[in-house]
């Protein structure tokens, strides 16, 4: 088991500061979720509060590129898993979006209503500063655009920010998302008109927030869930959603459920109680295993692979990166196209028996190998 007192008993170079950075890539390498990856970092600053950990999965296609998570794991395991497997997925994201960057992903391991603080993220940009050559990181789950903004003052390598940047990303996730949606329902019922049809959300945070408006301006009927009671009492009145418990929106009615909250949502146990056609969401890492996608198609249930229907937030973020400077028409055009992208590894999928994921990835390895 890879733990935090154990890491900190390997000695590790120090900067200037109270930050101390160290590679642990060898005993990452004994957690699930590793693939292969270049480099994971763990960056503690007991001063200032930071647990933080930075995962490289890979950057044949160009630096690394992820948002930053701010989350209290349960263990200090379960933390560097969660970026293991998150950056691996930006690995795919990137390459099936066209992009030239590799995938990483950072894990700050904090309660972010409680233990975020001026000097926690003063230490967790020194941290990526050691990194600004192979490391862009923005907005997740905990970290906000001010959050984003901030650290951009003290290093460059930070996207989604209103500081040279096109601000939170979130809204052109939610809009691939809703597009991808639209798809997944032509491909199995033979049109993708959301007017009437019933969409459960599963977390209603910047995306699903996003995603909510657009799917209620669209005619669909909501089922909403998330942790934060206010947030379903503000879609109820807003939208006219309807709110269902945490527990019951997995086997809740409906034509689609796009799960937008944390990832594993998707598992043996859950996929037996859905009674979705569709699953398509915004979360990253929906299955809790990749062979959950199985049981799903089993079951007769199509899913949209995680990492290509919710790149529209990556591809925004990566334009403002473009040495050409950022260019909106553009990221329109590139979100445009993950509808056709899902429509295409459906029809493979179903021309081949094989499960969408397994489509997506091979779709992902070969343009990273250079098989574009």
């Amino acid at each position: 088991m890879l733990t935090e007192a154990a890491v900190a008993e390997r000695p590790a170079e120090k900067s200037r500061s109270s930050l101390v950075v160290e590679d642990i890539t060898a005993s990452a390498s004994t957690l699930e979720g590793f693939d292969g990856h270049e480099k994971v970092l763990l960056g503690r600053d007991d001063d200032r509060g930071l647990t933080a950990i930075i995962a490289i999965h890979n950057t044949t296609l160009g630096p690394a590129l992820g948002g930053t998570r701010i989350w209290m794991h349960d263990s200090f395991d379960a933390a560097v898993t969660d970026a293991l497997r998150l950056s691996r997925g930006m690995t795919f994201k990137a390459a099936i979006a066209g992009l030239p960057f590799g995938g990483g992903k950072a894990v700050i391991r904090a309660d972010a209503k409680r233990h975020k603080t001026p000097q926690l993220l003063d230490a967790y940009a020194e941290m990526l500063a050691m990194v600004r050559n192979r490391y862009v990181t923005a907005e997740d789950v905990g970290m906000t655009l001010a959050d984003a903004d901030y650290l951009r003052r003290q290093t460059p390598n930070v996207a989604g920010t209103t500081v040279g940047g096109s601000g939170n990303p979130s809204g052109y996730t939610a809009l691939g998302v809703f597009l991808g949606i639209e798809a997944a329902l032509k491909h199995k019922t033979g049109s993708g008109d959301l007017a009437g049809r019933t969409v459960a959300i599963q977390g209603l945070g910047a995306v699903g927030w996003a995603l909510a408006e657009r799917l209620s301006r669209s005619g669909a009927r909501l089922l909403v869930a998330d942790i934060n009671e206010s947030q379903c009492n503000k879609a109820v009145e807003m939208l006219g959603a309807e709110a269902v418990s945490t527990k019951s929106i997995l086997k809740a009615e409906a034509d689609a459920l796009a799960p937008c909250a944390l990832g594993g949502v998707i598992s043996q146990q859950t996929i037996a109680d859905l009674k979705v056609g569709v699953v398509a969401g915004s979360a990253n890492n929906q299955l809790l295993h990749h062979d959950d996608a199985i049981a799903l198609k089993k079951r007769g249930i199509l899913y949209a692979p995680d990492y290509v229907i919710n790149a529209g937030g990556l591809i925004n973020v990566a334009a403002e990166i473009d040495p050409g400077g950022y260019d909106r028409e553009k990221v329109m055009a590139k979100i445009a196209v993950i509808p056709a992208t899902l429509s295409d590894i459906f029809a493979d999928a179903d021309r081949t028996g094989k499960p969408t994921n397994e489509i997506a990835l091979q779709l992902a390895m070969k343009r990273i190998n250079g098989d574009r």
